[in-house]
């Protein structure tokens, strides 16, 4: 045999750095569990968000780690953080920014706003009206935002986490649909686990912060310009066409599905397929399975679907339903 020429490929190059890249994401995730202690499923669904290139909406009661989530992931990275508390007086010039005048020069000068950063936490989002909430959907879907009839583009990775408060309804304005759907995956965090808890007290109470965990001590472990590669390595994953069908016939069921009086768009089903790809990049494999689709199902559809008056009379919740959906729709056999 011949020797190989330098145009010759020497080695399998994609399956290469489809391994770095799942090496160093299960690294990131190990860091962030440092930070973020016995919020493993946030932390995934978070991590699939940024590798799919979307936004994250998490529902919570405060004081469960959604900021230092950001932050941590933020410091892992070397990737900017801004925080806009939403609250009724907030305007959209607080949100994109403004012109402003300058004596000096005589001229108007544009102020970037907070949206101008790798992560953006927009804490308690259904607090501000709906002409503030929609400043966000144009540099959420365009990753742009258009000041003074100029589009000035954000920084890339470009990630939106929202949370909401569950409990507390006074005050607030429900999010619509359309802002909704925006959002790729919806999170719920909850309280968590005793010995997790127990670790985590132990944890904060030896730190000098009053009650959270620093992310100082987080190892940056990539920059900000490595994640539109992983996000382009996630893309690139195999997908076999049966189980294309798979996430596509998932959405399509729920638009006729009992107990659902409002079924997910195509945008759902685009949502499930990025997802797969990222959750399977996540767990180091080299192709996407059934269970990537089914495993973030939930976080894409929850959001995206309403549920029917009867259902709520009888005490189901969304994710019964959908529960009750992914167990009978049948999932393509390897």
């Amino acid at each position: 045999m011949s020797e190989a020429t330098p145009s010759s490929p020497a080695a399998p190059e994609p399956a290469l750095q489809r391994q770095r890249a799942s090496q160093l994401l299960q690294a990131l995730r190990e860091e962030l569990q440092k930070a973020v202690i016995g919020q493993q499923a946030v932390i995934d669904d978070l991590l699939t968000a940024l590798i799919a290139n979307g936004h994250v909406l998490v529902e919570g009661v405060p004081g469960l780690g959604k900021t230092l989530l950001v932050r941590a992931l933020a410091r892992c990275f070397g990737g900017d953080f801004a925080r806009i508390q939403f609250t009724p007086d907030l305007m959209p010039s607080d949100v994109t920014g403004h012109a402003v005048y300058d004596l000096a020069s005589e001229r108007f000068k544009l102020r970037k706003g907070p949206v101008f950063t790798h992560l953006l936490l927009a804490d308690e989002i259904n607090r501000a009206p709906a002409k503030t909430q929609s400043a966000l959907l144009e540099v959420m879907q365009e990753r742009q935002v258009t000041l003074e009839g100029r589009a000035l583009p954000v920084p890339q990775p470009f990630l939106v986490m929202a949370t909401q408060n569950p409990i507390e309804q006074e005050g607030t304005y429900p999010l619509p649909e359309a802002e909704l759907d925006r959002f790729m995956l919806k999170v719920r965090i909850d309280y968590p686990a005793a010995a997790d808890e127990l670790a985590l007290v132990r944890q904060v109470t030896r730190s000098g912060r009053a009650d959270m965990l620093e992310v100082a001590p987080l190892r940056p472990l990539l920059q900000a310009r490595d994640v539109p590669l992983l996000q382009k390595i996630a893309s690139e994953l195999p997908l076999d066409d049966q189980v294309l069908d798979y996430a596509v016939r998932l959405a399509r069921s729920t638009r006729e599905w009992p107990g659902l009086a409002l079924g997910a768009g195509p945008r759902a089903s685009i949502a499930l397929v990025r997802c797969a790809r990222a959750r399977a990049l996540l767990r180091g494999g080299e192709f996407v399975v059934p269970d990537d689709v089914k495993g973030c199902a939930l976080a894409v559809l929850r959001h995206r679907v309403r549920l029917a008056p009867e259902m709520d009379i009888e005490g189901l919740s969304v994710d019964q339903v959908l529960l009750q959906l992914l167990e009978q729709i049948a999932a393509p056999r390897s």
